[in-house]
């Protein structure tokens, strides 16, 4: 039910600044009518402020852990561009048993080891492996292939960037294996970059891989998934592509949204203890004056100006700058560092940068997952990962591809993709 800004506030009893700073914040979104008027969903309303003035939630999972399914049937996985493991650890807890990871990085395939021993972890750049003795003999081919040429921090240059190509590999590899089911994951910003062109080649491009002779094909669709309605305290929306192969399903599954959402409170309110970045003087002397969920509009006008400089009379792309999270609400996207200026992360309450251990929190890693490298380089792994409670839930969705059954436990996990998000066939 779609109710205006007005009536919203009233049977929320909240005021109507706290919705716009709410939609502004991207906890919540609102939709604008024919006649350009703001419009809010009253369910999805109603659970942000059931939970907003509640620090604890009886859904809740206990601090330092994520999410694992009941299920004992196991299904066989290739995980490319793994990272430090958020995807990977994920689709474990999911039912997945890994046949093969790849990244290029050496912290990262460093941290696979050092929490997985037992995995088959090759460190080696994509393009140069041939993945053609894994054909028909896997489950689920997963790569969130680098999202930096897609986004605005990595300049939007595309398939311009190297990074960009990257895609065509992770295609080749899917088209190689012909596994039942793939996932890609990537920023938000692919749905319009290059006014949509972008996509529309990758999409292109995936529904194309077939096997002519057995007459097999993908059935493809995406979505942009919320992670803060799938048990992630964090604001962190992905554009997820999902295919299955036509003689495994017509029907493709994504994440079903909870009816809650996890607050930072729920994450780190505990306050775990790890290395962590800090403030300059000068730079705590400003982040000291923001409250909790304010920014560097909180600050006095005179400051406002030293500290954005030249970026004070730029409109857009500043809501990041001074910003100081809230114990109520979902983190704001975690990026690779927490004390950059364009997209800082202070502490609710301390003024200080999130702590490695925190960034990991929101990230739903558990605290039994270790990282490698220095300080900085565990910050860039855990903001590049996906998070794996989110790919939880990607991999029960694969699982009720697979088996074409949906487990009573799925019920809650998973809804079949509309005729919105429905690709081809």
């Amino acid at each position: 039910m779609k109710i205006k800004i007005s009536e919203a506030a009233t049977k929320l009893n909240v005021s109507i600044d706290t919705l716009r700073r709410w939609d502004k914040a991207g906890i919540i979104k609102a939709t604008r009518s024919a006649t350009g008027v703001r419009e809010f969903d009253l369910n999805e309303l109603q659970r942000l402020y059931n939970k907003r003035y509640c620090k604890t939630h009886e859904d809740s999972l206990p601090r330092g852990t994520a999410l694992v399914t009941t299920d004992t049937q196991k299904y066989s996985c290739i995980d490319l561009f793994a990272g430090a493991g958020g995807t990977a650890l994920g689709l474990e807890n999911a039912g997945f048993e890994h046949k093969l990871l790849m990244d290029i990085d050496r912290h990262a395939v460093d941290t696979l080891a050092l929490n997985r021993p037992h995995w088959n972890i090759i460190r080696q750049d994509v393009s140069e492996f041939s993945f053609k003795t894994f054909n028909k003999q896997i489950d689920l081919l997963e790569g969130g292939f680098p999202c930096q040429a897609f986004s605005y921090a990595g300049n939007s240059k595309g398939f311009a960037d190297t990074r960009g190509t990257l895609f065509f590999e992770f295609a080749r590899a899917i088209q190689e294996v012909m596994p039942k089911v793939f996932i890609g994951e990537n920023v938000k910003g692919l749905l319009r970059h290059d006014g949509g062109r972008t996509l529309t080649t990758m999409m292109k491009t995936l529904s194309q891989i077939s096997d002519p002779v057995a007459g097999i094909k993908y059935n493809i669709a995406y979505k942009i998934v919320r992670s803060q309605y799938h048990d992630v305290p964090q604001k962190r929306e992905r554009l997820i592509i999902i295919g299955v192969r036509s003689d495994i399903s017509s029907q493709i599954f994504f994440p079903k949204e909870r009816d809650y959402i996890v607050s930072l409170w729920d994450a780190i309110g505990d306050y775990p203890q790890s290395d962590g970045q800090k403030y300059s003087v000068a730079k705590y002397n400003v982040l000291s004056q923001v409250p909790p969920g304010g920014y560097w509009k909180d600050l006095p006008q005179k400051l406002q100006k030293e500290y954005l400089a030249g970026s004070y009379h730029l409109s857009g792309g500043k809501t990041g700058i001074a910003r100081r999270l809230s114990w109520h609400e979902p983190s704001l996207t975690l990026t690779c560092s927490p004390a950059q200026k364009q997209t800082e992360r202070c502490h609710p309450k301390h003024t200080r940068p999130l702590n490695v251990r925190e960034y990991a929190r929101i990230q739903s890693f558990p605290d039994t997952w270790r990282f490698s490298g220095g300080m900085n380089a565990q910050y860039k792994q855990i903001g590049n990962a996906v998070p794996v409670n989110l790919a939880f839930y990607l991999g029960r969705c694969a699982a009720t591809m697979i088996s074409g059954k949906v487990t009573p436990e799925d019920q809650a996990y998973v809804t079949p993709a509309t005729d919105e998000e429905y690709y081809s066939s």
